[in-house]
């Protein structure tokens, strides 16, 4: 692959969601996208695609993101969507100590498969639930830092810190791709809403999309 100069201006990056089911991925992706949010809880059906161009300083990127389905069932499906990427969003809700533990395995998956060609980022969501943490903010930078990932929080219903995780990752791609570039491939899916009652078994009672 030829070297990418330098003073290169238009990128198309892949990036790929990962994280337990209900810590509000899919809702973090329709806020940055949409700018919605919804108190319907939106379950991915393996994976869904959409697609957004933002403008960082003078370049402009256009983002081909995949989020995927939590549900253990589809875990072994990850590889198929997450080969290729540039950056992966790596999202834990800050209320569940189980989905942040999970977050640590796929650290390991993804430097396993994706070695150093992709940026991470890990996202604690939920800030609306401040009272109800269980995960420091402190311990989850210090984790980040140990794997050199970036480390933001977030809120998809409060809409706080979206775009700027967005950006902060593709800031960090651009630079990785000025020296190492890569391509990927697209295809795609779509998010399905389904009311909480259908989830009932799944979800959490205080909501699991925020």
């Amino acid at each position: 692959m030829p070297e990418v100069a330098a003073e290169q201006k238009d990128f198309k990056f892949k990036i790929v969601l990962l994280g337990e089911g209900c810590v509000g991925k899919s809702s973090l992706v329709l806020r940055f996208v949409e700018n919605k949010f919804s108190s319907r809880h939106l379950s991915t059906i393996q994976a869904s695609f959409v697609s957004k161009t933002i403008h960082i300083d003078d370049c402009k990127a256009e983002l081909h993101i995949w989020d995927t389905a939590g549900q253990e069932k589809y875990h072994a499906l990850g590889p198929i969507y997450y080969r290729g990427s540039n950056g992966v969003l790596l999202v834990f809700d800050i209320t569940d100590r189980r989905s942040f533990e999970r977050v640590k395995n796929w650290v390991l998956e993804i430097k396993t498969c994706l070695g150093k060609t992709a940026e991470i980022l890990i996202v604690g969501n939920k800030t609306d639930l401040e009272d109800e943490r269980l995960i420091s903010r402190q311990d989850a930078e210090v984790y980040a830092d140990s794997e050199n990932a970036l480390y933001m929080e977030t809120s998809a219903q409060d809409n706080i810190g979206i775009p700027e995780a967005f950006e902060a990752l593709t800031a960090k791609m651009i630079e990785h791709a000025r020296t190492a570039p890569t391509e990927s491939p697209i295809s795609n899916r779509s998010i399905r809403l389904i009311d909480d009652d259908d989830e009932a078994r799944g979800s959490r009672s205080k909501g699991c999309c925020r």
